[in-house]
């Protein structure tokens, strides 16, 4: 990448980017291919599919995925902004035109044009929450904090529509997490929390769907009422896989019960993981997240420029929670949220989301001059 000296575009990029991040993202895109290796030969044959169409895809999503992230993470703050006013603009159009035209699958219109317009949405989203909520830190004559507050119900509102639960509520746990830094009152913090609670029963008293899983969770019934597998089949299959693998995995291939889980591709692949290479490469695969999530959160403590700081809290905490999200479901802890595992899950809308995710990541920890900072603060 040449010596610090050199001032080529590609080298200041490579002296200012948080290496140790890219290079734990680089693991989990190589354990991406390894796993979804495990995890889709066996849906691709009921499918009637070749072996490795899945593989063979992940693969060439992947090669997207990081050429997306690479390029954004050149962009600067200014630019990062920018991109995502204009993703959140196109995404949310898409959303609006997928309830009215897009397919519906399992019952909700999330997709169009083959994509799945909300995950996109997103990382935009934050960068935007986290411009409006520094932009009301920094200036008073700026009602900053008024609009990242309507900016939740503008997202959110279409999403419930769909519906999409599951994105909702990772939505609004970013929000939550960035108006907390905002260091708002403890009163309007615990308003939220009701505000978030109160929409929880409202959904689970209105929405048919979101009453059905959450019963289902608390109550499953062992068959359905055709005699069927019960409601709860992935969840109870994917902890018997994990169970089934033991600390060390029964080996690359081996694993038999994924051979009747429906998504040990996507939504269920941390199972198919247990199951082939143990629950010792699960926590090792915890432990990457977690590194790439502290470290984020220790760079947001030690960025001066406010939007950076906001930007890299909320962006690690959309990237740590979809995992945390996954990987309870995965252990039947929480019900189904159809919520993919970064860079692991088996997705182009999934993946290459993530990638714009972490390239906004990179960009906004980039090591910048000081005068640089101060020119933006002033």
């Amino acid at each position: 990448m040449g010596s610090r000296a050199e001032r080529s575009f590609v080298s200041e990029w490579w002296w200012t980017v948080d290496r140790w991040t890219l290079a734990a993202i680089a693991v989990l895109m190589v354990a991406g291919i390894v796993l979804t290796m495990a995890g889709s030969p066996a849906v691709a044959e009921r499918l009637g599919l070749s072996t490795f169409h899945f593989v063979n895809r992940q693969i060439i999503y992947l090669v997207l995925a990081a050429i997306l992230m690479v390029a954004t993470s050149f962009l600067s703050p200014r630019m990062v902004r920018r991109s995502a006013l204009l993703v959140f603009i196109v995404g949310m159009a898409l959303i609006f035109a997928g309830l009215q035209f897009g397919a519906e699958i399992k019952g909700a219109r999330r997709w169009i044009f083959g994509i799945q317009p909300s995950e996109f949405v997103k990382p935009a989203f934050v960068i935007l929450a986290a411009w409006a909520f520094a932009e009301g830190a920094q200036r008073k004559d700026m009602p900053g904090t008024a609009l990242a507050i309507l900016l939740l119900p503008a997202t959110i509102v279409p999403l419930m529509l769909q519906p999409d639960f599951g994105q909702t509520m990772l939505i609004s746990l970013v929000w939550a997490g960035l108006f907390f830094m905002a260091g708002l009152h403890w009163f309007w913090v615990a308003g939220i929390g009701g505000i978030g609670v109160t929409g929880v029963f409202f959904a689970y008293k209105t929405l048919s769907h979101v009453r059905m899983r959450i019963d289902k969770f608390l109550d499953p019934p062992v068959t359905t009422m055709s005699g069927g597998p019960s409601a709860t089949f992935q969840s109870d299959t994917a902890v018997e896989s994990i169970i089934n693998g033991g600390w060390f995995g029964r080996g690359p291939g081996e694993g038999t019960i994924k051979r009747i889980l429906p998504d040990s591709h996507t939504d269920f692949i941390f199972a198919v993981t247990g199951e082939e290479f143990g629950i010792v490469m699960c926590l090792v695969l915890m432990l990457v997240f977690a590194f790439i999530v502290l470290r984020g959160l220790s760079m947001a403590s030690r960025n001066e420029d406010a939007f950076c700081r906001f930007a890299t809290a909320g962006l690690v905490m959309l990237f740590g929670l979809q995992a945390i999200i996954n990987m309870a479901v995965n252990l039947h802890i929480i019900p189904p949220k159809g919520m993919t595992l970064p860079f692991i899950s088996y997705g182009g809308s999934s993946l290459l989301s993530i990638a714009l995710t972490m390239g906004f990541l990179i960009a906004v920890t980039r090591k910048r001059p000081r005068s640089e900072i101060a020119e933006r603060l002033s």
